[in-house]
């Protein structure tokens, strides 16, 4: 059987790519890898309806072995992820299926607070496929199960520290995405001195990432201009991502933020090695302005765990994804959403000047990205006539620009972007791939 896990974990659909009987083979295996009794596992989860019933059939498989849960309730996943690094946990299960709609959901396995290697991977999933390998444990062997929310005070200490006193008087809005975040972040923003506004903090677990958060931060944008707020944060689901929003209602994106925090650091002389890490997603302005500051980035392929592994290849401790996935090494292995937020708003107190000003000095290349629907999104290569036309783009851009053709890892699309200097051109020829990849990757 191929892999069930992706590029975060596992996801797909209820009911039929992520169910009861997954989640339960998934809990024995990791607490069977793990070595079973003596070991404890952390579990949190996203505001969607099926995250406490895969919750449960998580504890059941991993009790079954003898491994004891502690299990967080309904937080972030950077607050699982900053739990489970901590001594007592042998590993920390997140079930979330981040930004994607309520529908799904994921589950996703971290080891000393990481991801997943490609070897433990493959170990789950051969355990997962023959559960006779897991061997069955009488009563006085099984594990227990008990809450603690030690863990998530501990990371609201965490956050608390980092922010210091640069929220103190600050008007910011919040879209918690009927997610994760609403446990969190009105109740920390408000105790860091702000005057918080709050959208979209009443998940009923059908609602999450619907019309909001960090995939749609419209109805956000327009709080606060219309409120004279001084910044909006939008999160996704699971709060590991965020986009902003400046004063005037504009958009802040996950390159933007990156260049911000970059050219503070690198004119302050502690971005470390003056490196920035990004994903070949990341837009031309934001190396072009990166580099005139005396700094250099890294490409690296799209997803966070390569930019991690980036980032301590060559010890840099900024890095990310335009969607707004950050990763701040100095005080995070992850992506997090509400620590991206605090690091921008230093920025901002830093400079003395509006989010809007500091966007501004981030230059964007005219760039298109069409998600194409594909079924076959990993087979494009072998595809003569959209391999080819990909292959021709290429040649026709040349030195003027980019194009890029990944397979999504969680969904069945292929993502088609094409940068340049010519926005009509560009425009052109992303749209003539989208149209060819679903005429021929279905």
């Amino acid at each position: 059987m191929g892999s069930r896990f992706g590029t975060d974990g596992i996801r797909g659909a209820v009911g039929s790519e992520i169910t009861v009987e997954l989640a339960l083979a998934l809990g024995r295996a990791v607490g069977h890898r793990l070595g079973g009794s003596g070991r404890m596992v952390v579990l949190g989860r996203d505001t969607r309806r099926s995250g406490e019933m895969l919750d449960a059939a998580l504890t059941a498989g991993l009790t079954a072995t003898g491994t004891d849960v502690v299990d967080l309730g309904v937080v972030t996943t950077p607050c699982l992820v900053h739990a489970s690094a901590g001594d007592s946990y042998a590993a920390g299960i997140m079930v979330s299926a981040s930004h994607n709609p309520a529908p799904d959901n994921g589950l996703k396995v971290v080891i000393d607070g990481r991801k997943l290697s490609d070897e433990a991977e493959a170990d789950l999933e051969s355990l997962i496929d023959d559960p006779g390998a897991v061997p069955e444990r009488p009563n006085d062997e099984l594990g227990r199960l008990r809450a603690d929310r030690g863990g998530v005070e501990a990371y609201r200490r965490h956050l608390a520290e980092a922010a210091g006193d640069a929220f103190a008087g600050l008007r910011v809005g919040i879209d918690c995405a009927n997610g994760s975040a609403a446990a969190i972040a009105p109740d920390l923003f408000r105790a860091q001195g702000a005057e918080v506004t709050v959208l979209f903090d009443a998940p009923d677990g059908t609602n999450i990432n619907e019309g909001c958060g960090s995939t749609h931060p419209e109805r956000l944008a327009e709080t606060v201009a219309a409120a004279g707020l001084h910044l909006g944060l939008a999160f996704d689901g699971d709060a590991d991502r965020l986009i902003a929003v400046d004063e005037r209602g504009e958009l802040v994106d996950g390159d933007a933020i990156m260049g911000i925090v970059a050219l503070e650091r690198l004119a302050a002389g502690t971005l470390r090695n003056g490196l920035l890490v990004t994903t070949v997603m990341s837009n031309g302005g934001l190396e072009r302005v990166v580099t005139q500051a005396g700094g250099r980035m890294v490409r690296t392929p799209v997803g966070d765990r390569h930019v991690f592994e980036a980032m301590e290849r060559e010890d840099a401790a900024l890095g990310g994804e335009q969607s707004g996935h950050i990763i701040f090494r100095d005080r995070a292995s992850t992506g997090d959403g509400l620590l991206t937020g605090i690091e921008l708003v230093r920025a901002i107190r830093g400079a003395g000047r509006p989010l809007s000003e500091l966007a501004g000095q981030i230059p964007r290349l005219p760039q298109v990205v069409i998600n194409s629907a594909a079924r076959r999104r990993e087979a494009w290569r072998e595809d003569p006539e959209f391999s080819g036309a990909v292959d021709r783009a290429t040649e026709q851009m040349g030195d003027r620009g980019r194009v890029l053709v990944r397979p999504s890892g969680t969904e069945p699309k292929i993502r088609i972007m094409v940068e340049g200097d010519d926005a009509g051109e560009i425009d052109r020829i992303a749209r003539e791939l989208a149209t060819l990849a679903e005429a021929r990757l279905n």
